[in-house]
């Protein structure tokens, strides 16, 4: 893998912040297209999304800590300031505070916020596992034969296996999971379906795949067997399950979009 792209003097180009970056602007464009569909514009948008992706940045380095409370106690300015460690769920959690809180403030509804979202967020974290990938941030898998079987000997937290050990390429599994969710949406929502359909998708896809995925990943269990994620993923699946049945309930209606 290739954790380091370049070093220029003392600045050192990283790989997986390259891919995040690249991740952010993809997903952001995503959200302000499907905004700029329904008569938005763009400009709020794009300022608003900023301040959302500095905060899922925020509680995603902040949940990854708080998973380690002995090592942050230990050394806490070593543990804040490195900057290694992110938790996806984290940075979900601290971006749609964010967004809940500024939205009104930008001018745009918080749901039609989640709706144009959607499909940004789905392909926005195809790339970061990309990220992860190339990287090699520790979110493999467990040993496998499979002839598309990884191994991470050049990982950015190092590889503790012996030689000729490959594992399941688990960051690969979710771009391709999340690139699918994404296609989906992105045809989806040209229907117009009541808001907050699409976000709903959103989570109870992208639940189902991490759900899924977590069972070859090298994350330790937490309680009857399964991880943290998994646990996460379940409230999201059964946030977004009602909230589309809510959204199928008489008296429903699509979004008023401008053709």
């Amino acid at each position: 893998m290739y954790p380091i792209i370049f070093k220029l003097g003392p600045v050192t180009v990283y790989s997986f912040g390259v891919l995040m970056a690249l991740g952010f602007y993809f997903g952001a464009l995503a959200a302000v297209t499907e905004f700029r569909r329904r008569g938005g514009d763009p400009d709020p948008m794009w300022n608003l999304l900023v301040w959302i992706f500095v905060a899922g940045l925020v509680g995603s380095r902040l949940l990854s800590l708080l998973n380690d409370p002995m090592a942050l106690m230990r050394n806490p300015v070593r543990e804040i300031l490195s900057g290694a460690g992110f938790v996806w769920y984290g940075g979900l959690i601290g971006g749609l505070g964010t967004a809940y809180v500024l939205a009104r403030r930008y001018g745009i509804r918080f749901g039609t916020l989640l709706e144009c979202t959607a499909p940004g967020l789905a392909i926005g974290q195809a790339i970061g596992r990309i990220g992860c990938h190339v990287a090699g941030d520790g979110d493999w898998g467990v040993p496998t034969n499979l002839p598309w079987g990884v191994a991470y000997t050049n990982a950015i937290v190092g590889w503790d296996y012996p030689p000729g050990v490959r594992v399941h390429p688990a960051p690969l599994y979710e771009a391709a999971a999340y690139t699918l969710l994404f296609l989906v949406l992105w045809v989806l929502r040209k229907r117009n379906p009541p808001e907050g359909t699409l976000f709903c998708i959103y989570l109870v896809g992208a639940s189902v795949a991490r759900f899924l995925i977590e069972f070859i990943r090298v994350n330790p269990k937490v309680a009857l067997g399964l991880s943290q994620a998994q646990w996460i993923a379940m409230a999201l699946f059964a946030a977004g399950v009602v909230w589309l049945l809510r959204n199928r309930a008489p008296g429903s209606h699509s979004a008023e979009v401008p053709s």
